[in-house]
């Protein structure tokens, strides 16, 4: 009986003591979500889907892919995206594009850039969203 007492009493002061703690539990490292807005993420797969997607993943908001080759031209390129916040903003959005030589010119990256906020914008606006 006293045993049961002393458990009973040990569960008590355990259920008071973490009543206590003033907030929320931390998030383990690396299980942060982020809102990712769902028009940059669309386009990206959109406008990128002649690369095959290995990894997507929309609680962290980063697209992976392999390489592939566009339509109508002889270099391969693979990619990361990662769509950071939940605004349909160029500061949303960031691309690292690479070939098989490496890491490409600058305006070919802003190049897709553009046409992934472009196709973000027309599918805004055929949501009726604006």
């Amino acid at each position: 009986m006293i045993r049961l007492a002393r458990a009973s009493l040990m569960v008590l002061l355990i259920g008071a003591l973490a009543a206590c703690g003033g907030g929320p539990a931390p998030t383990p490292r690396g299980a942060e979500n982020v809102a990712v807005n769902r028009y940059l993420w669309a386009a990206s797969l959109d406008v990128l889907s002649f690369l095959p997607v290995q990894t997507a993943d929309p609680f962290t908001g980063v697209i992976s892919t392999g390489f592939g080759t566009p339509p109508g031209s002889g270099r391969a390129y693979r990619a990361t995206i990662q769509v950071s916040d939940p605004a349909l903003d160029a500061r949303s959005l960031n691309v690292a594009l690479q070939s098989r030589n490496g890491p490409v010119a600058l305006e070919t990256q802003r190049a897709i850039e553009d046409a992934i906020l472009s196709r973000a914008r027309q599918l805004r606006i055929a949501d009726g969203a604006l």
